[in-house]
């Protein structure tokens, strides 16, 4: 397919902005959705013939629906949706705030299920499509200082597990996109020194790399992952421990 239209929600900084440029540059006829309109217009100018601005808030399912709709019948068909918004904001425990939970949930988690809701239906009537979930690796276990973040991600991963045979089975293909610490304006809200920190132009690299193959998950670096893999596989009492260190 010549030009393939594709869907970057999440678009206007960070991995999101990188991997525009990097779908661009590989001939991806690419519609880039984010609140921050001057930001996506800013992107825009540098690829004006391949990049395009529709600006929306994934927290507004009546807008994403109405975009999609509006990029399919500019652009032509979404043949892949990369669903990218998302916050983040550590939180220790003196500081719990119900309102921060509900916020990430909102962004995070709900965002995405928006997304899949706009661009899920004329994938499947088509039977064909990929869409992209950004989770992350601290999805895998509960980590401290990280709860209103994490439990968002352990959430985006479950739901793509629980939707993806469905999907498949109607040509649709949903996969999980897990990064380590990459360096961004969120991340740079950490006060520890973050293990093996990559920057998105190394994160979007991986992603692009994995887009060429079928695994289910997309998952980077490769030494923290696998750290992250083997921390899921440890029993709770074990896991607890270790975590109860990282506090210490």
């Amino acid at each position: 397919m010549e030009s393939p239209v594709a869907w970057l929600i999440g678009a206007s900084s960070g991995i999101g902005a990188e991997l525009a440029r990097r779908l661009a540059d590989a001939g991806w006829q690419v519609a880039l959705t984010a609140r921050r309109a001057e930001r996506l217009e800013a992107l825009c100018q540098a690829s004006p013939a391949q990049l395009s601005s529709f600006p929306g808030d994934v927290t507004d399912p009546e807008g994403l629906a109405a975009l999609a709709a509006r990029i399919e019948a500019e652009l032509g068909p979404v043949e892949l949706c990369i669903l990218n918004a998302g916050d983040y904001e550590p939180m220790g425990l003196d500081d719990f705030d119900v309102s921060l939970f509900r916020r990430l949930m909102e962004v995070n988690y709900l965002g995405v299920v928006h997304g899949l809701a706009a661009v899920m239906p004329a994938m499947r009537a088509r039977g064909r499509g990929q869409i992209l979930i950004t989770a992350s690796l601290a999805g895998y276990r509960g980590l401290p200082r990280a709860a209103p973040y994490g439990a968002t991600k352990a959430a985006l991963i479950s739901l793509a597990e629980s939707l993806q045979p469905e999907l498949a089975a109607e040509g649709v293909r949903l996969r999980v996109i897990n990064p380590g610490f990459v360096k961004t304006p969120l991340t740079a809200k950490n006060r520890f020194e973050m293990p093996f920190l990559m920057t998105t132009e190394q994160a979007a690299e991986a992603i692009m790399k994995g887009l060429q193959k079928d695994a289910f998950e997309i998952r980077f670096p490769w030494r923290f992952a696998l750290m992250m893999g083997l921390l899921r596989l440890l029993p709770n009492g074990l896991y607890l421990r270790i975590a109860r260190r990282m506090v210490s």
